[in-house]
């Protein structure tokens, strides 16, 4: 009993590391891709034109991903006086990264259905492996996709807010100023919350279930209506 609890474990943390060489990398890719097309070639200057993980793990962001199942890597260094039109190139590197997780978690969910209907029982713990991959790959990319577009500094949903708003009032300077601090005061009242079941205190993770309600619904409806699941 102890060693099936222990091995689903063990399964499901793989599964989520896998997962994570996808999603963080292709996310970091994204930014850095828009951002040469835009005429900046800094993130190539830095190494960080590529798909390799080592080069975009953080590993504060790795452990809440793990944990929470949301988190972050190391930001593209980015220039955007480099861009041939600022604005244009401000928003397209600030989104770029969310499409590829949707994109990404649009992909996945299918892959989990085929493998949930097909993968047989007698693989055991590898056919667990392959089911729980892709659900990681889909339940990931659609929590970062949520989470980074958070407008909170240094989240690309505030990027975006940035690029889109002309006004610089206080609330724009307090959050821009004091952003990771709320971020992570954010994080330890999910962290309270679950060690007190003080669900109610947990207003990071209220707003990414019922956003995550949201963005995952139109590619849960696809996927379901195409394959028939009910």
């Amino acid at each position: 009993m102890l060693y099936n609890i222990f091995m689903n474990a063990f399964i499901e943390y793989i599964a989520i590391f896998f997962a994570l060489l996808i999603v963080l990398p292709f996310h970091e890719f994204a930014h850095a891709f828009a951002a040469v097309k835009s005429g900046d070639m800094t993130p190539k200057l830095y190494k960080r034109y590529t798909l390799n993980p080592l080069a975009h793990f953080d590993i504060t962001g790795i452990l809440c991903f793990v944990f929470f199942r949301f988190g972050w890597a190391k930001p593209v260094p980015v220039n955007p006086n480099n861009f041939k039109h600022y604005k244009r190139g401000c928003f397209f590197v600030s989104i770029a990264g969310v499409l590829m997780n949707y994109l990404i978690a649009f992909i996945a969910y299918p892959l989990f259905l085929l493998a949930q209907k097909y993968v047989p029982e007698s693989w055991s713990y590898l056919g667990k492996l392959i089911i729980y991959f892709p659900l990681f790959l889909y339940v990931l990319s659609i929590n970062f996709f949520v989470f980074n577009l958070l407008p909170i500094y240094p989240l690309d949903g505030f990027r975006v807010l940035d690029v889109a708003t002309k006004r610089r009032g206080k609330v724009y300077y307090f959050l821009r100023n004091n952003g990771q601090k709320i971020l992570l005061g954010l994080i330890l009242l999910g962290v309270i919350a679950n060690i007190t079941n003080f669900y109610y205190i947990d207003i990071l993770g209220i707003a990414m279930n019922f956003l995550r309600g949201i963005v995952s619904y139109p590619i849960e409806l696809l996927w379901n209506f195409v394959f028939g699941v009910i």
